[in-house]
């Protein structure tokens, strides 16, 4: 089934606004004219009033009435406090996956050749792009449709830019961490729930 034009396009505004709101277009605290938006995009203010209260339900946007919607002034904190319960889910998907990805990590192994790359490159938007990707993949792989949502409602991506853009938070290499992850999938190693865990974690920005 076709998903609806509205859905769609609310999708992209949402892309839209967390683009600029990660590439600093709009700083912590500067607010996020509804109206302005609807007017560039050509739209109505119906989808982005919707993408808006998304982003808000992911703690990025913040709104008062009378007073429009603003960018939260979030804190190390503030980005840290998703990362125990990512954690959790990917501990859960990780053990769920082990035997489907110790037979085949081909869904995992692009993205860290991707990582290699962009560890050259020294490239951080490639860096947050690929491993996302490399998690989302693993969550996927575990089969369990309510995981998968549930993960992707935290903003993982969005989390991950900003830690990194707001607070610096970088990883000396991004690639080889992944890497340690595919061989422990292929080994069966017993324990590849709680270093999945402990790799999550390790990721997490420090207040």
């Amino acid at each position: 089934m076709t998903p609806p034009v509205v859905q769609s396009l609310r999708e992209q505004i949402r892309a839209h606004i967390v683009e600029g709101i990660v590439s600093g277009r709009w700083k912590p605290g500067e607010r996020i004219v509804e109206r302005g938006i609807a007017s560039e995009l050509q739209v109505s203010q119906t989808p982005v009033r919707e993408a808006l209260r998304e982003l808000e339900s992911l703690r990025l946007i913040e709104s008062a009435p009378n007073k429009g919607a603003r960018v939260r002034n979030l804190t190390a904190a503030d980005l840290e406090e998703s990362y125990p319960v990512r954690a959790g889910l990917e501990q859960i998907a990780a053990e769920l996956a082990a035997e489907r990805l110790a037979e085949d990590c081909s869904a995992l192994e692009p993205e860290v050749a991707a990582l290699y790359e962009a560890d050259r490159a020294g490239d951080s938007a490639g860096q947050v792009r690929h491993t996302v990707a490399f998690h989302r993949e693993l969550v996927r792989a575990a089969g369990n449709g309510v995981l998968l949502h549930t993960w992707e409602g935290l903003g993982i991506e969005v989390f991950t830019a900003l830690s990194i853009r707001w607070l610096g938070t970088v990883q000396q290499s991004y690639a080889e961490e992944h890497q340690a992850l595919v061989e422990a999938f292929q080994r069966r190693d017993p324990q590849i729930g709680a270093l999945v865990k402990a790799h999550v974690l390790g990721c997490a920005p420090r207040a």
